[in-house]
């Protein structure tokens, strides 16, 4: 075992060896650790135990202060910056305002659940360790990896790797940092 590690890489064959060892790992009380998969797994969220992401209330938000700017902006424009009465026009209609609105909805929508996916995806870096495994390009074909970072306070190299082979993990392989 070297004295710098990322930590272990096991291999699975299928979606369903993948879900119950994460079950498992879950279960064993591990924190920092992570399921790569070629394809969508249904359920595996919940198998790893994790919790429902907070990306639908972040795109609500801006949502809402998308509205809100599209509202303010046609009323400021309506009311002050250019207050034209023309046949007992009020300065201010939601229904005039509405398609500016609308579509600053769906602008704002757009940019926060973008930007809330880069934030707590934390996609924003460059590099990971798991790329540097020989084999990481079969996890976009037809393999399935848990990872288990040293830094985890359950981490011990053996037991870990026992824990590993004990769950049907293939090729069970340290990761440089």
């Amino acid at each position: 075992m070297a004295a710098q590690t990322y930590g272990l890489i096991a291999t699975y064959g299928t979606a369903a060896e993948l879900y119950h060892a994460a079950e498992q790992v879950r279960d064993a009380g591990y924190q920092k650790w992570d399921c790569i998969t070629p394809l969508p797994v249904h359920g595996l969220e919940s198998a790893m135990g994790l919790k429902r992401s907070i990306v639908p209330r972040i795109s609500l938000t801006g949502g809402i202060i998308g509205f809100c700017t599209g509202m303010s902006l046609i009323w400021w424009a309506d009311a002050y910056t250019y207050p034209v009465i023309v046949g007992g026009k009020p300065l201010f209609s939601p229904l005039f305002a509405f398609p500016v609105s609308y579509e600053l909805t769906i602008l704002f929508t757009a940019f926060a659940t973008l930007g809330g996916m880069f934030v707590l995806n934390g996609l924003t870096k460059l590099y990971h360790p798991v790329l540097k495994y020989k084999h990481i390009e079969r996890g976009m074909d037809d393999l399935y990896f848990i990872v288990i970072e040293a830094s985890d306070p359950l981490f011990n190299a053996s037991a870990t790797r026992a824990l590993l082979e004990k769950i049907g993990g293939l090729n069970i392989s340290e990761l440089e940092p």
